[in-house]
């Protein structure tokens, strides 16, 4: 590989150039548009109007709004009030043609109950949600069934529209398009690196670059243009669908490469490979339900959201939270054994101290976005439709894509053989030089081949010395 030809200047030189390109994605998202635009309908109240329905009509919309958002916060007279309460909720969609008429979207009336809560000020609350657009415009009509029982003088209640910014739409166009033509660039040289090794003579890093490569591809998601042609919601789930994988996947590379770095010979599938697919399989499968389960449920009823309106969240988030629990603890223990069992041995130290110096960089700056983007509320309940509401700007999108995008590259780079790598089949006799030292090659650190030169060594010097002797 690659990675044992580098010396202490290429590594720093490898380490700069990620933050270089990563660097420049993140300012080129801030130069961006915002992600979300926003239109606000301001109503005030008086007491004849409490318990009226609400008639509103969204702005002109396009394909390149992508989605539609409808939330509300509700204003008291008084200020500093701790305030919690369900309250009832009646809303309607309805969908206006080019010639002006309103077909139903969904023709009835949604009974939704949700929770007021105040503290200083309400907190905004989800009327609806539209994964996709089939309409130019929207009515909605909404009323409140309980607003009249509060203790609290209602002030006002102004209802906001969000859709993605159709500016914002063009740039994740043209950026998703760039990164799936380099990673597509980068898979095509990686397989063109290794076409003249066995797949035997592979390394474990090596093989799963193979596989995570491609899925790469997919989490750039080349499809993601079908979403402004087609007006339906199977483009949209594609792309979940199409993330969850990758990054299950990349959780996967991790156990096994931590796991398979230190175990020689064959690794069997139903000891090695089985219960890490079925650790991150749990998680996968956890995000693929439940962000099918929110899609296919929003195309029958715009205001459902799973996370209020169905009693088995709180059983899938801790399920989810457990699991995730157990992963993280495997992940350490592995990286603990391996980094014990293997700190001695030149090369295979090597790939352990890159490996991880390179994950954990790629770690906390996702922690650092996550707690950006969402504050202290990181960890407390978020759902689908929240979370693509909360985006500021483009760098927020493209720090995630760009960061995990050159992380591949740069593993790419330096698990790619290097340009004097020799082939096994011309060094069969002597596998110290194979191209790969790890688990998968005939090399076994301090075997009689790095044995050998020290023998000769001291037998030169006790022939020499037998000499002087008898001289």
């Amino acid at each position: 590989m690659r990675l044992y030809t580098l010396s202490k200047r290429h590594f720093v030189l490898v380490f700069v150039v990620f933050f270089l390109c990563f660097g420049l994605t993140v300012f080129i998202g801030i130069a961006g548009p915002n992600v979300i635009e926003t239109s606000v309908a301001r109503t005030d109240l008086n007491n004849s109007l409490k318990l009226k329905p609400f008639n509103l009509s969204s702005p002109p919309l396009s394909t390149y709004n992508q989605q539609l958002w409808l939330t509300c916060i509700v204003e008291l007279d008084q200020h500093d009030v701790s305030l919690k309460k369900n309250v009832t909720m009646i809303v309607k969609v309805l969908g206006v043609v080019k010639d002006g008429s309103t077909p139903y979207v969904n023709n009835q009336f949604h009974n939704r109950t949700r929770l007021l809560s105040c503290a200083q000020k309400c907190s905004e609350i989800i009327v609806a949600h539209l994964g996709y657009l089939n309409y130019t415009q929207y009515n909605i009509f909404v009323s409140f069934e309980d607003l009249n029982k509060l203790t609290y003088t209602i002030q006002n209640i102004t209802f906001t529209w969000k859709t993605y910014n159709p500016t914002f739409s063009q740039v994740e166009i043209w950026f998703r398009f760039v990164f799936v033509v380099l990673t597509f660039m980068v898979t095509c040289l990686f397989a063109h690196s290794l076409r003249k090794f066995s797949m035997r003579d592979w390394g474990i890093e090596q093989k799963w670059m193979s596989i995570l490569l491609p899925l790469l591809l997919l989490y750039n998601d080349p499809f993601f243009p079908l979403s402004f042609l087609v007006n339906s919601w199977f483009p949209g789930m594609l792309d979940d669908l199409f993330q969850s994988l990758f990054l299950c996947a990349l959780l996967l590379f991790w156990l096994c490469v931590y796991h398979g770095i230190r175990v020689q010979g064959e690794r069997k599938c139903l000891t090695f490979y089985l219960p890490k697919f079925f650790i991150v399989g749990l998680l996968w499968l956890a995000s693929v339900t439940l962000g099918i389960w929110q899609t296919v449920s929003e195309v029958h009823d715009p205001t459902y959201q799973y996370r209020v309106d169905t009693g088995n969240f709180q059983g899938m988030k801790i399920f989810f939270l457990v699991v995730a629990t157990t992963y993280i603890l495997y992940l350490l223990f592995l990286i603990v054994r391996a980094c014990s069992e293997l700190h001695n041995m030149p090369y295979v130290d090597l790939r352990l101290k890159f490996l991880t110096a390179l994950t954990f960089v790629v770690l906390v700056i996702s922690i650092v976005i996550l707690y950006l983007r969402f504050g202290a509320q990181v960890l407390q309940d978020n759902f689908v439709a929240e979370l693509s509401a909360h985006y500021q700007n483009s760098a927020e999108f493209l720090s995630f894509y760009g960061l995990l995008n050159f992380y591949l590259y740069t593993l790419a780079f330096v698990y790619s053989p290097s340009k004097n790598a020799l082939y096994e089949s011309q060094l069969k006799d002597n596998p110290a030089f194979s191209m790969l030292n790890d688990s998968d090659d005939d090399v076994i650190y301090g075997s009689d081949y790095e044995e050998m030169p020290l023998q000769n060594g001291q037998a030169i010097r006790a022939k020499y010395k037998e000499e002087s002797d008898s001289d």
